[in-house]
């Protein structure tokens, strides 16, 4: 008892120990912050504001990492596809890189299309809106990791933003259209991730994994959808990030999509073609193909979260900087870049949370939602950039997290629907065997039953095939390929885990509602502070 008492006091002090080092870690990042303000911002006599305004954006940049973009890495780190670590390196990194090269346009004020623009004229008024904002999105973002919950971060900062809107210049100053389609796609987003994602996994499954020869039928498919992945993944890159950089035309995006997905295409071919003397006629071998293209989506799709979701962290941050700089600007109208040392603290934030604090919305995303392997890890992804594009061209704020999450649950019911159909072609193979042994001993026939229920899978299809066999079997009992595969995906337990589902779902109808809540209590506590003390 003593031994064990000892393990567990060493458990919880290395515990301890880690968590404060994270603690540390996280405070010399958000000081490093504040020495950026302090020696690259042009802040005038008001430099202590932006100081902190500098502390609170690179606080929210680490709850976007810790968050957000889990979305990115969690299906490839739940199918076993890379590890932990190397998820966290190669999104960090790329998260890093996104935000730094394509993150630094901001076109318009982030605040100009949630609340009027001429509802505020305040330039110290316009700075308490823009405080209030990011710290309440980064609290509420903070919870949501503490809790496992993945929520949309720029949910989180248009709730801020709305209810410190509201607080400042009342109703009449939220746009209320623009609220109304981030409303919506609460619905939309992981709707449309999560059947974009269940059609790619049918599609895998009828023309791979229910096929006979699955390494045939692989070695032929494979790189097909891997040119598709290529196609949206560039097409994706060129919409939502390149586009800052250069302008380009739809037909001249498409046909430089085109070109890479046949680069691609030929590539991977001769790759699949290498590997296939090491492949075996079996769906873990199959999945191995599958590990590189989720390893490039990884980190392609960490790379575009880096150049648009970082405007999140060091939008408002940007607006307060310009508003202490130019007085004669005072709501950020005329924004359209952001200074160097703004995006080094959005980028290093992100990096860094995701590092320390990642790791537990990942899981949540790649494996306790439900299990993953390879392939639907790859549908996923697919999905993901594929709902991206459909929405930009349609004109439908979607939320990056909504869609992914939403595909991942697309999956998980699809699995556990195909699983309940086995097991009802499982229960009519048993009642052919009732029927198939009619007229013969009941004590053979139950004792039949009783090895039969008790065996493993690969044992029930051994003694469904000598069933088969049996002079006695010919009248009732006929099993289809189809049958006889469905008996491998009998499984009793639930695919998709309830309770996470319910938490989840909760968790991003309340997103805005108390962002927007906490936004205008900050607003108000601010205030109060300026007033009193």
């Amino acid at each position: 008892m003593e031994i064990k008492n000892i393990k567990e006091f060493e458990k919880a002090s290395k515990k301890l120990q880690k968590d404060t080092l994270k603690i540390a870690l996280a405070l010399l990042f958000l000081i490093g912050a504040a020495l950026l303000a302090l020696v690259f911002g042009q802040a005038n006599s008001k430099g202590l504001l932006l100081i902190f305004a500098a502390v609170i954006g690179g606080y929210m940049a680490m709850n976007i990492g810790a968050n957000d973009v889990s979305n990115n890495v969690g299906p490839a780190v739940g199918s076993k596809a890379i590890s932990m670590g190397g998820a966290i390196l190669i999104a960090g990194i790329c998260e890093m890189l996104g935000a730094i090269i394509a993150g630094g346009e901001v076109v318009s004020t982030i605040k100009g299309r949630i609340v009027s623009p001429e509802s505020i004229n305040d330039a110290h008024v316009f700075i308490n809106v823009m405080l209030a904002s990011l710290l309440s999105g980064a609290l509420w973002l903070h919870v949501a990791t503490l809790i496992g919950a993945p929520v949309s971060t720029s949910h989180s900062v248009v709730g801020g933003i709305m209810g410190a809107g509201m607080a400042a210049a009342g109703m009449s100053a939220v746009n209320w259209h623009f609220l109304s389609g981030i409303v919506a796609s609460w619905v939309v987003s992981p709707l449309m991730g999560a059947l974009i994602a269940m059609f790619f996994l049918m599609l895998i499954k009828k023309t791979i994994a229910y096929k006979e020869d699955k390494k045939s039928a692989a070695l032929k498919v494979v790189p097909y959808l891997v040119a598709l992945m290529s196609l949206t993944f560039s097409w994706y890159l060129i919409v939502k990030v390149l586009k800052r950089l250069y302008a380009l035309n739809f037909e001249i995006q498409l046909a430089c999509g085109c070109i890479l997905a046949l680069l691609i295409f030929i590539l991977f071919k001769r790759f699949v073609l290498k590997k296939a003397p090491q492949l075996e006629n079996s769906h873990e071998s199959i999945n191995e193909l599958f590990n590189i293209p989720l390893i490039f989506a990884a980190a392609l799709l960490s790379f575009a979260h880096g150049a648009n979701d970082v405007a999140n962290a060091i939008g408002p941050l940007a607006a307060i900087s310009q508003t202490l700089e130019d007085a004669n600007s005072p709501m950020g109208n005329t924004l359209s870049s952001v200074p160097l040392w703004i995006m080094v603290v959005g980028a290093a934030g992100i990096a860094l949370g995701l590092s320390l604090y990642g790791p537990k919305l990942i899981k949540t995303v790649g494996s306790e939602i439900t299990e993953l392997d390879k392939m639907q890890a790859f549908c996923i992804a697919l999905s993901a950039v594929i709902t991206v594009l459909l929405a930009s061209q349609l004109g439908l704020p979607v939320s990056s997290t909504h869609i992914v999450v939403g595909a991942v649950f697309g999956v998980g019911f699809l699995r556990e629907r195909l699983r309940e159909q086995s097991r009802r072609r499982f229960a009519r193979i048993r009642d052919n065997i009732v029927a198939a042994h009619f007229g013969e001993d009941l004590e053979e026939i139950e004792g039949f039953l009783e090895r039969f229920d008790k065996a493993n899978l690969k044992e029930k299809s051994l003694m469904l095939e000598s069933l088969k066999k049996s002079k006695n079997t010919a009248i009732a009992l006929e099993l289809k390929k189809k049958e006889k595969k469905s008996l491998k995906k009998v499984y009793k337990e639930e695919v998709i885990k309830r309770s996470i589902l319910k938490k989840i779902v909760t968790a991003w109808l309340v997103t805005v509602p108390v962002s927007a809540l906490l936004g205008a209590l900050l607003f108000a506590a601010l205030g109060f502070i300026e007033k009193y003390f």
